[in-house]
This record gives structure tokens, C-alpha cells and sequence, in this order.
């Protein structure tokens, strides 16, 4: 089961390497709302099925019922629309690296939410280090004359989708405390952005995308966005969650950001500059620094000398 867990692992973060790269590709014909509404009914209607067929049991309290609306306006719909919005102008590759900040903004939040998530200084120094990288990242963006560009607009778009991913998970730890299984967790959130992004989809100015005018890679991409890379994937990793842990199933965030460049430059021919390398690598060491477990060794090292 290790071994398959671990194949899962891999496979979780190739798959959501590539969310980067079709939401780039969807958002060339389609609305962002539009986009966001397919994938997460798609995912919804796969959940729903799985809890259905599986018999697990779903919440009937008004309390957990509302946490899941909270969480699924928060952690689905939000960033969801921020993402999809951002890579209208965004290229795939940058919303990736992006993206996994949201590892940073959780220290920050978690330090607010919980007694036992305080910073410490090794994770003051990682919070330094990978906001240098987003600068940096940012700064390949910047005009003098024009501070709100349309790329920088974009990358803040993702960048605040990366918030919202921070709050609403570690605030759904202290809300639900697990007392929701996370196939239902998902589910739930999926209905809810579904369901909340629907009229916009639908009852906006212009209406919904005709499919007829939409080429037939672009529906594919969408629809592959929604079945594997949003319902599949969810299952594919607790999957990983029961065999490996939270913490170790966490990690698949490192692979997310150097695959989704990958795939961008391969895919689409975005290029990659010195100073997304540069940057990148300055928000990959950042997270690691506060991962690994390196320091503590070193914060041993007086107690070691004493036994000595």
C-alpha cells in the first residue's frame, strides 16, 4: 500500500501541475466564472456520487453545514475565480510559483489561529526568504509609469487566491476539527462553488459561452480541469492523506510549481527568464527552510554539549 500511496503522491502533483496549464488554455474562450463553474460541478457530481455509493455519512447540523458553505466560498469559489481571472494574462509557469505561496501565507495565518503554530525564527527567516522571491517575480512586471499594469493586476489576483487558500485551510482545521470527512469536505465545497457560481455563469450579459463557438481542445481542456485535475485528483490524495499522513501528503505542494513551469514552457512556449528561476528558487528555499528539519538539529546542539 506504501508503494502505491507514493505512486498516488506523484501523480496528485503532476496532476495539479497541469491544472495551471489548461486553466491557461480555457480562459482563451471562456469566461473565468464559466471555467470555474465546469470544474467544480464535474467535481461535484463525482463526489457526490463517491459519498452516495460509499454510504459515508454527511452532516446534518446547522453548524458544520454552514462552516462548509463558509469554507466553500473561501477556499473554492475565491481563489478559484482569482486564479482562472489571473491567467487571462498571467502566463501558467508564473501562476504555479505564485500559487505555492500559499505555504507562506499559512505560517502567518496559523500563527494568529493556533497556540501550537507560533513562529519561531527559523520560520521568520523562511517568510523573508520566499518574500524576496515574490518580489523578485514581481519585479519582472514592474513599470514605472504604470504601477497596476495588466500582468501585475493579474499576479496579485493569484498571489491574493494564494491568501484565501491559507485562511479558509487553516481555518477550516479550527471550525471543523474533524468532525467532516474530507470526501465529504470536498464535496460539500465543490456544491457550494457550483452552485454560487452558476447565475454568474448563466445570467450574465452576454450569457454563457456558446459551446458550438468553442474549439474543440479548448472544451477538453475544461472538462479534463474539472474530471481529473478536480474530482480525481481530490480522491487520488486522501488516498495518499490515510496512507502517508497530512504532512507528509502536504509536500506534494513542491512538485506543483517546477511541473506547471515545465508544462507551460513544453505546452505553450512561455519562456523561462533568469529572473523566474531566480525568484522561484528564492520562494522553493523559503518554504523549505521552514520545513526542514535541519534547525533543529542545531537547536539540540547546546543540550548535546551539556550531556557531554
Amino acid at each position: 500500500m506504501k508503494r502505491q500511496a507514493w505512486i498516488s503522491f506523484w501523480l496528485v502533483g503532476l496532476i495539479w501541475a497541469s491544472s495551471f496549464l489548461l486553466i491557461r488554455i480555457g480562459v482563451k474562450e471562456f469566461k473565468p466564472v464559466e471555467i470555474v463553474f465546469i470544474r467544480t460541478a464535474i467535481a461535484a457530481i463525482g463526489l457526490n456520487l463517491v459519498i452516495l455509493f460509499r454510504r459515508i455519512p454527511v452532516p446534518t447540523d446547522w453548524r458544520n453545514i454552514g462552516a462548509i458553505i463558509f469554507i466553500g466560498l473561501g477556499n473554492v469559489v475565491a481563489p478559484f475565480l482569482l486564479i482562472t481571472w489571473g491567467e487571462q494574462t498571467v502566463p501558467s509557469g508564473i501562476a504555479a510559483v505564485f500559487q505555492s505561496t500559499a505555504a507562506l501565507f499559512t505560517l502567518i495565518v496559523a500563527h494568529f489561529a493556533f497556540a501550537d503554530e507560533r513562529m519561531n525564527a527559523q520560520k521568520v527567516v523562511g517568510l523573508i526568504v520566499g518574500f524576496i522571491g515574490i518580489i523578485v517575480l514581481f519585479s519582472r512586471e514592474l513599470d514605472p509609469t504604470n504601477m497596476f499594469s495588466t500582468n501585475i493586476t493579474g499576479e496579485l489576483a493569484v498571489v491574493a487566491a494564494s491568501m484565501f487558500y491559507a485562511t479558509f485551510t487553516t481555518f477550516s482545521r479550527k471550525i471543523i476539527q474533524g468532525q467532516v470527512a474530507p470526501v465529504v469536505m470536498a464535496a460539500g465545497t465543490m456544491t457550494v462553488a457550483a452552485i454560487a457560481t452558476a447565475p454568474l455563469a448563466f445570467f450574465s450579459e452576454t450569457g454563457f459561452t456558446p459551446l458550438n463557438t468553442v474549439p474543440t481542445d479548448v472544451i477538453q481542456a475544461v472538462v479534463v480541469l474539472g474530471l481529473l485535475n478536480t474530482f480525481i485528483a481530490y480522491l487520488f490524495y486522501y488516498f495518499v492523506v490515510r496512507e502517508l499522513g497530512a504532512a507528509r501528503a502536504s509536500m506534494v505542494t513542491y512538485i506543483i510549481p517546477p511541473v506547471g513551469v515545465a508544462l507551460g514552457a513544453i505546452f505553450l512556449d512561455e519562456p523561462v527568464g533568469i529572473t523566474l528561476l531566480i525568484g522561484a528558487g528564492l520562494i522553493f528555499s523559503g518554504i523549505a527552510i521552514v520545513n526542514l528539519r535541519a534547525f533543529e538539529w542545531l537547536r539540540r546542539q547546546p543540550q548535546i554539549e551539556n550531556i557531554k
